[in-house]
């Protein structure tokens, strides 16, 4: 599986963005997708996530409200659409993939994701 994400760039606090993750090599309706996000000095954090087959989504309560999380099928990526943003939101966000989730599972650890895209870097201004 190869991720491709993108999107990211600069935006006032309020504003949005959409993140895509174009994705390759295999069915995205078949595993389970997830976006984190990592600031410089953080840890890596789980923002939102997919389940395969359900459709099943989870939200960090950080960001629950504000980003929706959706799937194209037929284009093969993912979406995370982000409103009413906040400066610290500011971050480089992933895509990543994981294969070995059950059906509806969303795993919120990075350790469970096999495949990351390369990020794409979201900067909010206040």
């Amino acid at each position: 599986v190869q991720l491709q994400a993108s999107g990211g760039g600069l935006v006032q606090a309020g504003g949005s963005l959409r993140l895509s993750c174009a994705a390759s090599g295999r069915t995205i309706s078949t595993y389970a997708t997830g976006w984190f996000r990592q600031a410089p000095g953080k840890e890596r954090e789980f923002v939102a996530g997919f389940g395969w087959g359900g459709g099943n989504k989870y939200y960090a309560d950080s960001v629950k409200g504000r980003f929706t999380i959706s799937r194209d099928n037929a284009k093969n990526t993912v979406y995370l659409q982000m409103n009413s943003l906040k400066f610290e939101d500011t971050a480089v966000y992933y895509c990543a993939a994981d294969i070995t989730a059950t059906w509806g599972q969303v795993r919120t650890s990075s350790l469970r994701y096999d495949y990351w895209g390369q990020g794409t870097l979201v900067t909010v201004s206040s």
